[in-house]
């Protein structure tokens, strides 16, 4: 990810809708995970700038870990004290470590060039029954500008996501893409920057007006409350797996 992506990430995560609702969809698929009230132990691997990693601490004791410095440093201001700088292909805990492992963009990355190796300290730092979250991009022709910014090696379908996880052991108990009200235009954006002439664009994760970004809120929050119920979506941005061990 370029330097300041992280910096744009820092500032607005914790306000803008994209963030926002993607914590609402987490939220209504970890339901199943905490529904005996137990207080988990909980790694974020990738936690970029500490958005997600506070979120989680409603859930139990929660650990972040990067590679990147620069993310650490403003993952510092909101979870000090539970950080650990390291690389999900070869994590830096004991075996059986955690009762759940979250992963929210992250295997995509360039920088991770083994999945298989990623996926198997993911098991091997599991407790028993461990579970796994993980979301990633979806669909390799949507690449997008945004994606370059991101440094994107790789955008997956559910089908991949779902051989991905079973190869390495894992059953899968709720497969969705997300972000699919939205699809349409989203999709429509991206594509036309292939056609239009190039300019400079500013961070796709800017923070947009305070009315706009309520609006665009709300379909996601439409997405979450259906998921919370079993649902599942056809296509849509991302892509979004609950398993266990």
């Amino acid at each position: 990810m370029e330097k300041n992506e992280y910096t744009t990430m820092a500032a607005v995560e914790l306000q803008h809708w994209w963030y926002g609702g993607m914590r609402a969809i987490n939220a209504a698929l970890l339901k199943r995970v905490v529904a005996d009230g137990r207080h988990l132990r909980i790694l974020d691997a990738g936690c970029g700038t500490g958005g997600d990693a506070l979120f989680l601490q409603r859930y139990g004791t929660v650990v972040g870990l990067d590679l990147a410095t620069e993310a650490l440093a403003l993952a510092q201001q909101r979870i000090p004290g539970y950080l650990v700088r390291g690389s999900v292909v070869q994590l830096p805990f004991a075996d059986q470590s955690f009762d759940l492992v979250t992963s929210f963009d992250v295997l995509y990355h360039r920088a991770v060039i083994d999945e298989q190796q990623a996926l198997a300290e993911v098991r091997r730092v599991l407790r028993r029954d461990g579970w796994l979250l993980i979301r990633l991009p979806a669909y390799e022709w949507l690449r997008s500008q945004h994606d370059r910014q991101v440094h994107t090696r790789h955008r997956y379908t559910a089908g991949e996501v779902r051989r991905l996880l079973e190869t390495n052991g894992f059953v899968i108990e709720h497969l969705t893409y997300a972000l699919t009200i939205l699809f349409p235009l989203s999709a429509t954006v991206r594509l036309l920057e292939r056609v239009l002439p190039a300019q400079k664009q500013e961070s796709a994760m800017a923070l947009p007006s305070r009315p706009v970004n309520a609006l665009l809120r709300l379909p996601m929050m439409a997405e979450a409350a259906y998921l919370a119920r079993g649902g599942h979506l056809p296509f849509g941005l991302s892509v979004v797996c609950l398993a266990r061990l």
